[in-house]
């Protein structure tokens, strides 16, 4: 039996190479492109929230729990974690980020599927030599874990999976699938191309 799993997507950032705006709420082909990761998300999870530390009224209109991060000062992509790990009932949460609209739509199966067989701690996408972090299935038990590490000051997400036994999970045949859009240029190369 499939345990049950909460997706989170993170959209708590500054969105600074995108000029300070909001980079979820930003337009791409006539939808937010955070509505694109939402698309994709939510039929491979059993419930769906939003990270976010701004707009929290326009990204609640999505239909979903919008959870702002318990530690200040926009810490990054782990305080989006800490946050729904906080009150996360089910015993599974996978991440993916707000600006990668086109998430492969079977990377929560894949990523389960590995984090069992290895019976591992937390499972991340991999394509290539590069290791997509935002893209991971974690076990709520991290939570204390985690806590420590952010209350040592550290944010580094790489710096953090090094301490728990993880495995990487190929997405080569998919590799395109993670692009994500972090400038208005890439914003604007990429629409009208879906």
């Amino acid at each position: 039996m499939k345990p049950e799993i909460t997706g989170i997507v993170l959209a708590g950032g500054l969105g600074r190479r995108m000029g300070g705006v909001d980079k979820g709420l930003q337009d791409l082909n006539g939808r937010p492109m955070v509505q694109w990761v939402l698309d994709r998300l939510a039929p491979q999870v059993d419930a769906v929230w939003i990270n976010a530390n701004q707009n929290l009224g326009r990204y609640g209109e999505f239909g979903y729990r919008v959870l702002p991060d318990r530690i200040p000062d926009f810490a990054g992509p782990l305080a989006g974690l800490h946050a729904a790990l906080s009150v996360a009932g089910s015993p599974l949460l996978a991440t993916v980020p707000c600006d990668s609209p086109f998430l492969p739509s079977d990377l929560v199966s894949r990523l389960l599927e590995a984090l069992t067989a290895e019976n591992a701690e937390l499972a991340v996408a991999r394509t290539g030599t590069r290791v997509h972090r935002a893209f991971c299935l974690v076990r709520r038990e991290l939570l204390p874990r985690l806590e420590t590490f952010l209350a040592s000051g550290e944010r580094r997400v790489g710096l953090w999976h090094a301490s728990l036994n993880l495995v990487e999970v190929s997405f080569d045949d998919q590799a395109e699938s993670f692009g994500n859009i972090n400038t208005i240029a890439e914003l604007h190369a990429l629409r009208h191309t879906e």
